[in-house]
């Protein structure tokens, strides 16, 4: 029992999917069994570091026994673990869902061989940027992320999905030069890249050009309006399981980097916290003007991302620079419900595409076929990103006015307020043609809906909608280790 708890959970946390993505891509016959094994695996190593910071506090280990400056520390605090516990059960419901899309009767063996290497190796950056306390190994993180993801989106083959993968990836290496560029700054002004040495150096005119350099790359890889052209198109037309873990999962490292750059670096300034409030709301009202215009469903759900990503961007502006020691809980519980319900609705997204045929909104209400089950999964999903109670959208988004409110900030209240009405307005569309019948000249046909495929998007939205009513714990949890503004 004493060897089971020394064993040192952190850096488990990263090598176990690494191994699992080296021997699925060395077996491929074994892949699937591989992957759900390794994730299954890396769920319970995350389980127990979460019981470890709720025990002990912080957690930090040191790679090689070398401390920083020098060596990797690797540290688990309550943000960290809300996101990796967030990471490994999406993760699985993603991996569960993935064993239908890409059974032998849905997919191409090449589709099958190389799914789960890829999000295997996906989830090695995850949990490695959630654990990482120095700036260049995030930046290492970031590539291996890039890397996977980017793989995910071209799997299919598809020339859209090729062509949509290959505009990832440029924007992908971009926003990661301008990354770099800023570590650059970070290392000539203090000759070191650990938080803890970021926290205790005087703000610099270095500092201040490598902030803004590193935010800079971090808003191009998360999409943030105007940085966001590349997005809709690739989690639009990758494959459903793909599209789950790059809008659910994949955006939220960017966001997470952000946060963590505002609490080591430089402190924000009004102006900074203004622009990227600017930015958000921004993206709230073009990502909401496509959802409304987009004739996909795919495609639609994609452009409410782009929309969701600037409404987190606005609840880390609710207050001004002086609250963002308290906006950061407003933006990570945003994170927390848009990557658990976003994940859901693009699984449900794709099995209504399976079941119907195809994806077009305009006809979804002439189809004989009711996939009912997937139909109420995306209604649930949508409860929670409209942010209607008791969902932990609905938490996120009163945090968000409540902070605003009580600042004076009365105009990200509207900005949020128009962004629900907006939110209504798009998804309705998807709704209400899950209601028509009245435009349907065929018998309605057998229902091909109910199936186990349904199981893992649909526990996802449900949960998306329980843990609002738990609100209050996670962001206790959350604060626990000082993951912002406070010791390192």
């Amino acid at each position: 029992m004493t060897d089971f708890l020394t064993i040192d959970w952190p850096t488990a946390a990263v090598f176990v999917p690494l191994a699992g993505a080296i021997l699925a891509f060395a077996w491929p016959r074994q892949a699937a069994a591989l992957g759900i094994g390794t994730v299954l695996l890396t769920g319970l190593v995350v389980a127990v570091l979460v019981l470890q910071v709720l025990a002990e506090g912080a957690v930090v280990t040191r790679l090689g026994n070398w401390g920083a400056p020098l060596g990797i520390d690797l540290r688990a605090d309550g943000l960290s673990v809300v996101l990796l516990a967030m990471t490994a059960g999406v993760g699985l419901f993603v991996s569960l869902g993935a064993l239908d899309s890409f059974s032998p009767a849905r997919a191409s063996e090449r589709m099958r061989r190389y799914f789960w290497p890829l999000w295997l190796l996906l989830l090695t950056g995850l949990n490695g940027a959630y654990l990482s306390t120095d700036v260049f190994n995030l930046y290492v993180m970031l590539e291996v992320i890039a890397l996977a993801a980017v793989g995910l989106t071209v799997l299919s083959g598809r020339v859209d999905a090729v062509r949509a993968g290959h505009e990832y990836m440029c924007a992908s290496i971009l926003g990661a030069l301008l990354f770099l560029l800023g570590v650059g700054f970070i290392y000539l002004d203090l000759g070191r890249l650990d938080f803890v040495g970021l926290m205790a150096a005087e703000p610099s005119p270095a500092l201040i050009a490598a902030l803004a350099l590193m935010v800079a790359g971090m808003a191009l890889k998360t999409a943030l309006f105007p940085l966001h052209v590349w997005l809709p198109q690739a989690h639009a037309n990758a494959t459903a399981p793909a599209s789950a873990l790059l809008s659910g999962l994949v955006v939220k490292v960017s966001l997470y980097i952000v946060l963590r750059l505002a609490q080591y670096m430089v402190p924000p300034s009004e102006l900074m916290v203004t622009l990227i409030g600017a930015m958000g709301a921004g993206a709230i009202l073009w990502g909401s003007i496509q959802a409304l215009r987009a004739e996909r469903l795919k495609l639609l759900v994609a452009w409410s991302t782009v929309a969701q990503i600037g409404l987190i961007f606005v609840a880390f502006a609710r207050s001004g620079a002086a609250g963002t020691a308290e906006s950061w809980k407003t933006a990570a519980l945003l994170m927390l419900a848009h990557g658990v319900a976003k994940a859901a609705m693009f699984l449900a997204a794709g099995r209504i595409k399976d079941e119907v045929g195809h994806d077009r909104i305009r006809d979804l209400d002439r189809s004989p076929i009711r996939p009912t089950l997937a139909q109420f999964t995306f209604a649930a999903a949508a409860i929670s990103l409209i942010g209607l109670p008791p969902s932990l959208g609905f938490a996120g988004k009163w945090l968000l006015m409540e902070g605003a409110m009580e600042g004076g900030y009365w105009h990200w209240v509207a900005v949020t307020m128009a962004g629900t009405l907006l939110s209504v307005a798009y998804f309705s569309r998807v709704l209400v043609s899950f209601l028509r019948f009245d435009r349907l000249r065929a018998p309605v046909g057998e229902h091909q809906g109910w199936a186990l495929a349904d199981a893992a998007p649909l526990t996802l939205a449900l949960s998306a909608l329980a843990l609002g009513l738990f609100a209050a714990p996670i962001l206790a949890v959350m604060g626990i280790g000082y993951p912002f503004g406070g010791a390192p």
